[in-house]
């Protein structure tokens, strides 16, 4: 029989109660589950694994009446026991292989354990750094993040969903949820139709279309109607206009919250809303269990949505084949924390690291006699694997301190902390990592957040260094040694202060268990940086939101107008779109990153200077590697649309290429750009392409690039 032939006959013998069972997700482990799950009043778990989720399993499949499976979940982020940099980190590489190396090796782990589903990936676009769930995300741009979050389905899933290393994958938060107001967790988010589908909606789109198995409603209201309960995104857009054929899981009690949001009365209602709009399956909360058999024989219900949600549970169970191998394979687990795992993630490591300053300092020599080590994450073993990380363990991750000694030999490396932790706001300890800075010929400060400080809840009112580091870099500054600053952190941070007190910095991230040999690599000059960045960094918290992909303004600003006009209301000389007491740009705009090398980009050509709608541009440009060390460019395609029937943003990343160079070796590289890449949502939200004129742009960041023009014509 076919999937749906199978799934047919199941649910002709299933009796309403064990219907509705599947749509009930259980969180955690509790002698009494073990009835339900006999009872079949349980289609899934989230958060055992082991011997637990075996035995789970067993009563599933062996004594309940139809032997249904359990589908196993977990919050599988960014790896499991080997952990990989946090997303925005991956986002950050430019490189959907790593996203979609790092998610195969997470799910060849995680399955080795019982899990069959994770809640990952998150592509939510976050143009608000305060926002703590940035860090699991791909970052502003919903090109970039389409890309990322896709590779990592296609990593979780694989070709074939029954691969016993193989796992479903889940894109959440569907969908907005990273436009909280005051990038505030949970809160209300306002986007107009037109930005949502040409923005918010894209990677999740892109997920769909990578064949995810699940996504998950979100937290937040959207435009006054909570996501979980939501029949335009839900039933329309994503069941209807996308034909997607998994099933949707609620967020964490995000049925039973549309009570507090005030768009249902009690949980009853709740859950009527919940399945009306197309949540399938609910998480944790208990209002489908307890109401959907009354609404039904009430008639508020129709049978038919839910027969509608359990073929969809069950399309995936089938798929996943847990009907015919619902156990895992224990002697799978030797491929924990393995070699090939390491190096990947060390690799994933070293490709996200961004340098956003270098007098000539890095790389270090590795011959030098004496280096000081300071800063309260030199060796936080734990804080360098970021949030979201249940099952990496501390003492397995390897910290630069330990890296440094290996490369330089204990007796030459001098470490002290400076700070107690990242918050301490105590400087007593600072004086002690003073004297070890003027005996060493270097100084590198591991410094920014410690792993509690982004994620989920985890949101910031200020982006500065916390505790009291910024006066630890202030007093090493003073002693006049060569320093270098490498940040780990979840989010964007307001740099400013930092950079103008050291000779080099080097964005980290929080980079998971290969941190630490990572940023040793880079710092020593095995290889050379090559991430960029996938959010904008401001000058100050005041400036946020500031995103490359803006609007342009009536009133743009201007570099050579000055911050504070010299006119008046009437006689507006200066008035424009900027604050009077910052500088209008970011301290760092998105795609920016240096190396150890220097590019030169040359001969900008364009296939045509006119298209007719349907026809594809090619743009080249050669680049060329004018420095000394061989290193990656990654070259990036923005294009701008000069008039339209609704604004446009003043550039959008449409292509990125990553590109290694010896010294001296120029490459053509070659863009091709359809003219359904120049599409948006017009006023009547249609998709189109409309006629006129485009500027291009390809260079190394979203300020920068040889430019050129060309037309598209009906």
């Amino acid at each position: 029989m076919s999937c749906e032939e199978r799934i047919d006959d199941l649910l002709a013998q299933m009796s309403l109660a064990e219907k509705v069972g599947q749509m009930r997700q259980i969180s955690g482990t509790d002698e009494g589950y073990k009835e339900l799950i006999r009872q079949g009043a349980a289609g899934s778990f989230l958060n055992i694994l082991g011997e637990q989720a075996r035995e789970y399993q067993r009563l599933a499949v062996e004594e309940s009446r139809l032997g249904i499976p359990l589908i196993l979940g977990r919050d599988v982020i960014h790896g499991f026991r080997t952990v990989f940099p946090i997303p925005l980190g991956q986002a950050a590489t430019f490189d959907p292989e790593i996203a979609r190396e790092g998610a195969r090796i997470a799910a060849r782990e995680a399955a080795a354990f019982g899990i069959n589903w994770t809640l990952a990936p998150m592509v939510d676009i976050a143009r608000d750094p305060r926002w703590g769930r940035i860090a699991e995300g791909g970052g502003e741009d919903p090109y970039l993040a389409a890309c990322m979050g896709a590779a990592m389905v296609e990593g979780f899933q694989g070709e074939d969903l029954a691969d016993p290393e193989r796992i479903a994958a889940c894109a959440k938060h569907y969908v907005g949820y990273g436009a909280a107001e005051g990038g505030r967790d949970y809160d209300a988010t306002w986007i107009p139709e037109g930005l949502l589908r040409d923005v918010y909606l894209v990677p999740f789109h892109a997920c769909v279309q990578a064949g995810v198995a699940t996504l998950m409603s979100a937290f937040n209201d959207l435009n006054g109607v909570p996501a979980s309960g939501n029949a335009f995104t839900l039933r329309q857009i994503l069941k209807g206009e996308w034909v997607f054929d998994g099933f949707v899981v609620s967020d964490w009690n995000s049925i039973i919250e549309m009570i507090p949001h005030g768009f249902a009365a009690d949980e009853k209602e709740a859950a009527l809303k919940g399945v009306m709009v197309g949540v399938d399956m609910e998480m944790v909360s208990t209002s489908y269990a307890e109401h959907i058999e009354a609404l039904i024989e009430e008639g508020a219900l129709p049978i038919e949505l839910i027969d509608e949600a359990v073929r969809r549970i069950l399309r995936i169970k089938f798929r996943l084949g847990l009907f015919e191998n619902p156990y895992y394979e224990q002697e799978r687990q030797a491929v924990v924390l393995c070699d090939e795992h390491l190096e990947a993630a060390r690799k994933a490591a070293r490709e996200s690291c961004v340098l956003l300053k270098n007098d000539g300092l890095l790389p270090l020599n590795n011959e030098l006699d004496r280096l000081a080590v300071v800063g309260p994450l030199a060796d936080a073993g734990r804080d360098q694997l970021g949030c979201w990380v249940f099952d990496g363990r501390d003492e397995e991750s390897r910290t630069p301190l330990q890296a440094l000694r290996e490369v330089l030999g204990e007796e030459k490396v001098v470490y002290a902390p400076g700070l107690e932790n990242c918050r301490s706001a105590d400087e007593s300890m600072i004086p002690q990592a003073v004297g070890a800075a003027r005996e060493a010929e270097a100084v590198v400060a591991f410094l920014g957040e410690d792993a509690g400080l982004s994620g989920e809840a985890h949101c910031r009112a200020f982006l500065d260094l916390p505790g009291a580091q910024q006066q630890l870099v202030d007093a090493l500054a003073e002693t006049g040694r060569p320093l270098v600053a490498v940040i780990m952190t979840g989010r964007p941070l307001t740099l400013e202060p930092v950079i103008e007190k050291v000779g080099a910095l080097l964005l980290a991230w929080h980079p998971g268990t290969m941190g630490g040999p990572a940023i040793v690599d880079l710092l020593f000059g095995v290889e050379s940086p090559s991430g960029r960045l996938p959010a904008t960094l401001p000058r100050t918290v005041g400036q946020v939101p500031i995103y490359y992909n803006r609007k342009n303004t009536g009133r743009p600003p201007r570099d050579d107008v000055p911050s504070i006009p010299t006119g008046t209301p009437l006689d507006p000389q200066g008035f424009t779109a900027k604050h009077l007491d910052v500088d209008h740009g970011p301290l760092f705009p998105f795609g920016y990153g240096l190396s150890y090398t220097t590019f030169e980009y040359t001969d900008l050509q364009l296939s045509a200077q006119q298209l007719k709608m349907g026809e594809t541009l090619t743009a080249a440009v050669t680049v060329t590697n004018t420095g000394g060390a061989k290193a990656v460019e990654v070259v990036q395609l923005y294009v701008r649309d000069l008039v339209g029937s609704v604004t446009r943003p003043v550039r959008e990343l449409k292509g990125f290429q990553r590109i290694a160079l010896e010294p001296g070796e120029s490459r053509q590289v070659l863009f091709e750009l359809h003219t359904d890449d120049l599409a948006f949502h017009n006023i009547d939200m249609e998709r189109v392409t409309e006629p006129g004129g485009f500027r291009l742009w390809i260079g190394s960041h979203s300020q920068s690039g040889l430019q050129g023009e060309f037309e598209v014509m009906d």
